[in-house]
């Protein structure tokens, strides 16, 4: 073959190749493209297609009127979905009453505690990878915590002594390890608690990964798995995901739930051009009326990612995410669950332990508190329910039973008196107006052995 051949044979055989490169790049774009839309499209319908009332829904928004007339909050978002169908949302109120500037249903609002489902979601998708088992020790991971101590009382004396068995990740997911990142009254010398502390500074310029490794030091409040303590737990769960897949938990989340689901105002760091949509943060004072803690602004992105809480998010980014636990782990044909995954989670792994967080009647799954005696609790919803709040007064729950969804959006530190979160799942459940009695649910936790 001459010179001339082989360069037009090369030439050739490159622009080929060239467009089968190209046609693969288009043919996969349209594929990611199809299944985030198909993750955006949010299904709506009228409330008596579903078996709800429309007039009893109307209650939602007289009830957070109360509280905004009584100047108790400033404003709230709700969100109502049936049959994976939204059937409520609806904005009042102010976002920043201060300023006059009206609640919308697309504001940010700092999730705090309410990132935790999500975290927990990350890990057990590595745990369907067939990366770990439930049992298996933390410091396979996170050697630090090989040989780790709890701190036992006997009145004003203090003993540390060897754990009675390995904190395990299903320790870290159910909030029974008795780990915490706090060295407050943990006995600890004045040595280890320089160390623990980074001598005085704070870890925001650091990592979650540097700050739980140092905290080994600090003993458990107890042997893992004997009590349920709410805590750091989640930020070990967090530190997990980042070792075992390589990636921060910020950019796994964000590559492996928020864009498929088309969750794209859920951030760690809220971008500078999405500043103005934030909910403005507020405190009740002496009396009892909401006064402004913290003006909507620009903050400096951080490299610190906890898991216990740091998400902002909106109303309409967690109903896809709650959507797809609901419907056992897929949202309009994006997939990132198993179903049995799904029932695994939600089912109440803690035993007889008393979920104080929730409130009586509750037990906690891998990363959701869950209804287990609906007879004392203070919520009007079905034996299975799961779901979480935020410390600013979010709340996500799911009926699988009624095959209902809510979730409500407030940012109020200190709620806790106006009993806010309790009675608007009673407000939410008086709504439906049908009978599922003939139904089979989608999704149940497992029942527990007698």
């Amino acid at each position: 073959m001459n010179n001339k051949l082989k360069q037009f044979a090369w030439s050739y055989l490159s622009r080929v190749t060239n467009m089968i490169v190209a046609v693969s790049l288009v043919l996969s774009f349209a594929v990611a493209s199809s299944s985030v839309q198909a993750a955006e499209k949010l299904q709506t319908a009228k409330p008596e297609s579903v078996g709800v009332s429309t007039l009893r829904l109307g209650r939602i928004d007289e009830y957070f009127q109360r509280f905004i007339g009584n100047n108790q909050i400033a404003g709230a978002v709700t969100l109502v979905a049936r049959h994976g169908k939204v059937i409520h949302h609806s904005a009042v109120g102010w976002k920043y009453r201060e300023e006059s500037i009206p609640m919308t249903t697309d504001t940010i609002f700092a999730l705090a505690s309410m990132t935790k489902p999500i975290v927990s979601t990350a890990l057990m998708m590595l745990f369907e990878e067939g990366r770990f088992r439930l049992g298996d020790p933390i410091s396979d991971w996170i050697p630090e915590y090989a040989d780790h101590q709890v701190l036992l009382s006997d009145g004003p004396r203090q003993s540390r002594v060897p754990e009675a068995r390995p904190i395990t990740i299903r320790h870290v997911l159910t909030h029974t390890s008795g780990l915490t990142l706090n060295p407050e009254n943990k006995g600890l010398t004045e040595e280890e608690l320089k160390w623990v502390t980074n001598d005085g500074k704070n870890f925001q310029s650091a990592t979650l990964a540097e700050r739980v490794a140092r905290a080994a030091t600090i003993p458990a409040a107890f042997h893992p798995g004997d009590h349920w303590q709410y805590g750091a737990s989640t930020d070990f769960v967090a530190v997990l995901v980042e070792k075992i897949s390589g990636q921060s938990i910020d950019q796994f989340l964000r590559e492996r739930i928020f864009e498929p689901l088309g969750m794209h105002d859920t951030f760690y760091n809220i971008p500078l051009e999405k500043v103005d949509r934030v909910a403005a943060r507020y405190i009740p004072n002496d009396g009892g009326e909401a006064e402004l803690q913290r003006a909507p602004a620009f903050q400096e992105p951080t490299t610190y990612f906890p898991g216990v809480s740091g998400l902002n998010s909106t109303s309409s980014d967690y109903i896809r995410f709650a959507q797809m636990i609901a419907n056992g782990g897929e949202l309009n044909g994006v997939r990132l669950l198993g179903r049995m995954t799904v029932d695994l989670m939600i089912s109440n792994h803690t035993g007889e332990n008393e979920v104080y967080i929730r409130g009586p009647g509750y037990g906690f799954g891998l990363g959701f508190g869950v209804l287990v005696d609906p007879t004392v609790s203070l919520d009007t919803l079905s034996p299975g329910s799961y779901g979480w709040g935020g410390a600013f007064g979010t709340l996500y729950y799911a009926d699988p039973v009624e095959d209902l969804v809510g979730l409500m959006f407030i940012q109020l530190r200190g709620h806790g008196p106006l009993n806010i979160r309790q009675r608007f799942t009673n407000v939410v459940s008086q709504s439906v107006i049908d009978s599922v009695a003939d139904q089979g649910q989608k999704i149940r936790g497992y029942g527990i052995p007698r």
